[in-house]
């Protein structure tokens, strides 16, 4: 007698014995896992069993060819905005073809930046309820753009997952991402004369070299200590009739994340100011050569303003956050990214008397402003430098959820 046929006749008699009933799927999943012990145990070969063809047939395994993985970035340019340089008409054949792998595939735009492909496996067999796991790692390339979403110029990072089954087109899974760039940090190996963070007098000095030798901490490290560089600014500000105020600001590099804080001091100004505001602004600037029309204007986005009266206003401050969402300062061939203070001001044009209260005056007096007053505007802008922060801080506000699936 068959193994198999004989471990089924043993069960079988069991369930009689005790008078135990089994449902049909119960049935088919314990003939199925007997055929399974049957076959490792004994190594004896059970196609010929109509039983177990049976089983093999109601729970099929699943063929994947292969799998592989890959990172792109892909440009996209307003037609309106940018003129891109026309690009040939070469065509591959293969391309068209479902069974080429294209990571790119569909995408608007182009593709800029990929990596080499690696397989994850191939021709895996995976059985009904079973799973495997695969770990993926790659080096983003240094002088690749950062992540962008402007009126202009997009650049778009995603990781693309390839899969195939037997006999069957191919699928694409893409995983969108971000990237942060730091532009202008020295290439390895660091200068070793420049301390960048406290040194620790229980670190051995085989730990301290290996921390050196990671770009990404080292790069945190000179993050860290250029924005936590503080020298005041002092800017007078003033118009065409006088002194306004004098402006403070601690420091003009921020990382993603930081407060901007500056004060005004308006008892020093000749001129009364009623009002200013303060907007952090980011330019997107189109290199001249892709410009589509000469003198193109510069493209400005708003990420936060600060409002406030300061009539008879001693002093002032106001905090300005910088989002964790935007993109830090950088530049490319085609579009470059720079960030400014914009600040607005509005003056009277003749002095105005404060409000008197004598001293000894006992009932409460009310004070009405001016019905009409001819104003001034004008406005001054503040460049300064937004950097990078930590990924692990960035990715707290991240909008990419974090499972993704594909059907094969």
């Amino acid at each position: 007698m068959n193994v198999s046929w004989y471990i089924y006749v043993v069960y079988i008699g069991y369930f009689s014995k005790h008078n135990l009933r089994i449902c049909t799927s119960c049935f088919v999943a314990l003939l199925f896992w007997l055929a399974r012990v049957a076959n490792q145990l004994f190594n004896q070969s059970l196609c010929k069993c109509p039983g177990i063809s049976l089983v093999f047939h109601l729970c099929p395994s699943e063929m994947l060819a292969w799998a592989s993985a890959q990172i792109h970035c892909q440009f996209h340019a307003s037609e309106s905005r940018v003129a891109l340089p026309a690009q040939g008409n070469k065509q591959d054949v293969q391309a068209e073809s479902d069974t080429v792998l294209i990571p790119s595939r569909g995408e608007r735009g182009q593709c800029v930046l990929d990596t080499p492909p690696k397989i994850l496996f191939c021709d895996l067999c995976l059985d009904p309820g079973e799973s495997k796991t695969y770990s993926y790692s790659e080096v983003v390339p240094i002088d690749g753009p950062p992540s962008f979403r402007g009126q202009s110029v997009k650049y778009v990072y995603k990781l693309t997952i390839g899969c195939q089954r037997v006999n069957s087109p191919i699928k694409l899974l893409r995983v969108p991402f971000r990237v942060l760039v730091l532009q202008g940090m020295p290439e390895p190996p660091f200068p070793q004369d420049e301390e960048v963070s406290p040194s620790n007098p229980f670190l051995e000095e085989e730990e301290a070299s290996r921390r050196d030798a990671r770009p990404l901490e080292r790069a945190l490290d000179m993050l860290m200590v250029t924005t936590s560089r503080r020298c005041p600014h002092m800017f007078n500000i003033t118009n065409m009739r006088g002194k306004v105020a004098k402006f403070c600001i601690f420091k003009t590099v921020y990382r993603l994340g930081e407060d901007i804080i500056g004060t005004f001091n308006f008892s020093e100004g000749d001129i009364p100011c009623l009002q200013y505001s303060v907007s952090l602004q980011s330019e997107e600037e189109i290199q001249q050569m892709y410009q589509r029309r000469p003198g193109q204007a510069v493209s400005v986005t708003g990420h936060g303003r600060h409002l406030e009266s300061c009539l008879h206003t001693a002093s002032s401050h106001f905090s300005l956050p910088i989002p964790l969402n935007v993109t830090p300062g950088f530049s490319t061939d085609i579009v470059s990214l720079r960030w400014r203070l914009h600040f607005e001001f509005v003056t009277a044009r003749e002095p105005m008397e404060p409000p008197t209260v004598l001293q000894n005056q006992s009932e409460v007096t009310v004070w009405a402003g001016a019905e009409h007053v001819d104003v001034d505007t004008f406005s001054w802008d503040l460049p300064i430098k937004v950097l990078p922060t930590n990924p692990a801080l960035a990715s707290y506000v991240s909008q990419f959820t974090g499972t993704n699936s594909i059907n094969i």
